[in-house]
């Protein structure tokens, strides 16, 4: 007769993980690839921010989904750093060497030619946060203000300024939505 083996104790905070990754993955992975071109490079910040998670998974809140989005910005925020400082240092490096600079990738180009696009980049950063975590991640204000790590009414004064601001700049370009093109709807902030 062979001895049963013993059962594996549940680990709770592991089945809390798991079923946090189940169903917040793709959330991530799409939070990622809609502030980076590279498809591998927004699966390296989803990677992260589950690294994180994992580490963190005994205090995994209820409501893991804005807190993961909140993760996945400071895992941008330090991919931008150390990518900006690589290329400081390829500038400086190919500056020395008297190499040629590479130029710039044509998808920009194409996205210039957006009225929108152009509009949006001129944002300050912060600003196109601010208005990303509501349109493209279909947060509440009360959620994106926790991503932020800033009060709801600081969070919604800030998405006051920045629409308004891109509406002026989408309209001081000549698209407004009676010249014909369309601007991008903008959500309102009631609607959330």
């Amino acid at each position: 007769m062979v001895a049963a083996e013993p059962a594996a104790s549940p680990d709770p905070a592991r089945e809390r993980f798991e079923r946090c990754f189940r169903e917040h993955y793709a959330d991530v992975l799409a939070f990622a690839l809609r502030r980076l071109a590279d498809r591998g490079a927004a699966e390296d910040v989803a990677a992260e921010t589950f690294a994180v998670a994992w580490r963190r998974r005994a205090q995994l809140p209820v409501e893991a989904r804005p807190w993961l989005f909140g993760v996945a910005r400071r895992v941008l925020t330090n991919q931008r750093r150390s990518t900006r400082r690589r290329w400081h240092l390829e500038q400086r490096l190919a500056s020395e060497s008297g190499a040629a600079i590479p130029a710039s990738d044509p998808g920009e180009a194409l996205e210039r030619r957006s009225s929108f696009a152009a509009a949006f980049r001129q944002l300050r950063e912060g600003e196109r946060e601010v208005l990303s975590l509501i349109a493209w991640e279909g947060l509440t204000p009360r959620q994106a203000a926790a991503v932020l790590g800033c009060s709801y009414a600081a969070f919604r004064v800030r998405f006051h300024r920045a629409r308004r601001k891109l509406e002026k700049q989408i309209a001081a370009a000549g698209h407004s939505p009676g010249s014909g093109q369309a601007a991008a709807p903008i959500p309102s902030e009631e609607a959330r």
